[in-house]
């Protein structure tokens, strides 16, 4: 019962939100690296190229790019089973197309998977994590170009020769569905470089094609893993925030079944191989014609992931908004496209300061809910809670409502395990040291175990500190989860 006790225990990154050095060794700019700084209720801005003047707290992100050797030691000494990264593509095609990758980049990730080895960690890989090449976005409109697809797995077979032997957990693109969620046009630039603004009307059609073209090129990138190397583990990564119907009205019962159908069919494309009907039949009312060939349609058959990595931070709730047969789903209200929005605050459930509602047995829901559609192993990749932190005068920081937060939602997995039998293999939280925040490009609101002395001013010199959560977290991963 329990754990297994070779499994994955560790934490979660992203290249742009922590590694900073955004134009050393070669690296050209990603869509990342044109994103502002926001703050709580502020969106971040997507500026046409680097703007002098504008904050662009991923140019510099906690400096891992420098500290990679003292941070890794920090995890090892926390027993860190499993580190979760991205790769940088723009460390290795600067602008995207290029034939020829760049070796100065491809000799970091070799020094930083190396390190994780010194300390007996597996790395667990990211390709592209928020953060496509602006050259690609500039030149093609991101993936709205099919020849987009060629230059990602260029860039995928890439890291699966370079790291043969050194990585062996693998995922294409990270929260892939989030483009499938309002406002629509933030997301579609973040997630596949489609350059386009929130009253554009042709955004859903753009949004189903750019991310069809993305799976395309996820199915042909695990194809050629496996040539490589049967051996690699190759999964997807979904941001998988449940959706609970808000009442027992058979109207809200179906909205959320229609919220389920806008949101998770990128998980049935990677996992199954196929469109689904529903979704067909969406295409079809909308009169949205989508290209995909014959040929592209045997290529997601027969590209389908090995495991299903996640993210899971909190659960949705949604209500029926009128009398009609189409179930659309919203999660923000957006007056100047006419949509409203039709989710609802749980009223079971208490939030954090950035109104992210805290629901613990919704992850066990979760995990049933995935692994009785797909029966395939599972990662909980991303698991965390970002607050205010207060350092105190002797440099501690007392995180317990951290410790509570992680601690239920690892009972949680531990239950799902126990008393449902899903098939989970690791558990990576977000993030294990303070970084940039991907939605508001904060650095005040803190994730990690390890305190970073930087802040949204851009005060401080990057020095680490243990937070109360490192000792915890050390234990939990000692005992296999046993002690919470």
């Amino acid at each position: 019962m329990g754990f297994s006790k070779d499994f994955l225990w560790g934490g979660a990154c992203a290249a742009h939100q922590f590694e900073g050095g955004w134009q050393e060794g070669g690296k050209g700019p990603s869509i990342a690296d044109v994103m502002t700084a926001g703050s709580n209720g502020v969106a971040r801005r997507i500026t046409d190229g680097v703007i002098e003047g504008e904050d662009y707290p991923n140019h510099v992100g906690v400096d891992f790019y420098h500290h990679y050797k003292e941070d890794i030691k920090l995890f090892a000494e926390m027993g860190f089973k499993a580190f979760r990264t991205s790769i940088a593509w723009t460390r290795i095609f600067p602008q995207g197309d290029e034939e020829t990758p760049n070796e100065e980049g491809l000799k970091f990730y070799d020094d930083v998977f190396d390190e994780c080895h010194k300390y007996g960690i597996e790395p667990v890989v990211t390709l592209s994590h928020f953060e496509i090449p602006y050259g690609l976005a500039k030149k093609y409109n991101g993936f709205m170009d099919k020849r987009v697809i060629d230059c990602f797995v260029r860039f995928a077979k890439t890291c699966f020769e370079r790291y043969n032997g050194k990585v062996k957990y693998w995922m294409t693109f990270n929260e892939i569905n989030n483009q499938g969620a309002a406002p629509i046009a933030h997301h579609m630039i973040q997630e596949g470089g489609i350059l386009t603004t929130d009253d554009n009307p042709d955004n859903e059609y753009m949004m189903y094609q750019s991310a069809i073209n993305e799976l395309i090129a996820s199915a042909k990138a695990v194809k050629i893993a496996h040539a490589i190397n049967p051996d690699f583990m190759v999964g997807c990564m979904i941001a998988y925030v449940p959706v609970y119907s808000y009442s027992c009205n058979p109207r809200d019962m179906m909205q959320m079944v229609g919220a389920d159908h806008k949101r998770y069919w990128f998980m049935d494309v990677h996992a199954r191989g196929e469109i689904p009907a529903y979704l067909e039949k969406y295409w079809q009312r909308h009169h949205m014609a989508i290209a995909l060939s014959d040929e592209e349609r045997q290529i997601l058959k027969e590209g389908t992931v090995d495991y299903i990595g996640f993210s899971y931070y909190m659960s949705s709730c949604t209500k029926s908004m009128d009398d009609g047969k189409e179930f659309n789903f919203y999660e923000v209200n957006l007056p100047a496209l006419d949509i409203k929005a039709n989710t609802t605050d749980n009223p079971y459930l208490k939030k954090s300061d950035w109104g992210w509602a805290i629901d613990p047995l919704g992850l066990r829901y979760s995990l049933n809910v995935i692994y009785d559609r797909y029966h395939l192993p599972m990662m909980v990749v991303e698991n965390g809670f970002g607050a205010y932190d207060k350092k105190e005068a002797d440099g501690s920081v007392h995180d317990n409502y951290r410790i509570s937060y992680l601690s239920s939602h690892i009972q949680a997995m531990k239950d799902a395990i126990d008393y449902d039998g899903v098939d989970l293999i690791g558990y990576t939280m977000w993030a294990p040291i303070d970084i940039v925040s991907a939605s508001t490009g904060e650095y005040d609101k803190r994730y990690g175990f390890i305190y970073v002395n930087y802040n949204n001013n851009h005060e401080g010199d990057f020095s680490r500190s243990k937070k109360d959560s490192f000792n915890w977290y050390k234990h939990v991963i000692e005992t296999n989860g046993e002690e919470l």
